[in-house]
């Protein structure tokens, strides 16, 4: 019986193997300029991303952490970048993470798509209309 029940944790280990290492977005990722670094985990069935860690800790106009003070909403001008939320986002009917994605930068909300460029570089793509951006960034601390 012993052989028997040692193929089959061998069947389920290589058979689970492509699943554990496939490339997901999941993780901690520095941006394209290495300014800010991002988290992405699940939240509920979606996809989050918050700042965890933004290069200049101290906005150097105000000695004080940097804030959304470009946000169209008064009431969220004073909120602290790190540990803003910057997306949720959904997979979509392609099986590709999407939805509105917040650029602190400016102050604005545009459709967002995250695509895996191999396991440790994800494309952040955000559209306004018909025109589009994005940055590749790079995963930190695995």
């Amino acid at each position: 019986m012993r052989p028997r029940h040692t193929a089959a944790i061998v069947a389920a280990v290589l058979i689970g193997a492509p699943m554990a290492n496939a490339a997901e977005p999941t993780g901690t990722w520095l941006t394209e300029k290495a300014d800010a670094r991002i988290r992405v985990a699940p939240c509920g069935k979606s996809l989050c991303g918050t700042v965890v860690w933004v290069k200049d800790a101290i906005d150097p106009a105000t000695g004080k952490p940097p804030v959304d003070d470009k946000n169209p909403d008064p009431a969220k001008r004073s909120r602290k970048i790190v540990g803003m939320r910057i997306f949720s986002m959904n997979l979509d009917s392609n099986g590709i993470w999407a939805g509105p994605i917040y650029n602190s930068d400016d102050g604005k909300n545009y459709a967002g798509r995250l695509l895996m460029q191999g396991a440790d570089a994800l494309q952040v793509n955000g559209c306004a209309a018909v025109l589009c951006g994005g940055e590749l960034w790079r995963r930190v601390g695995k």
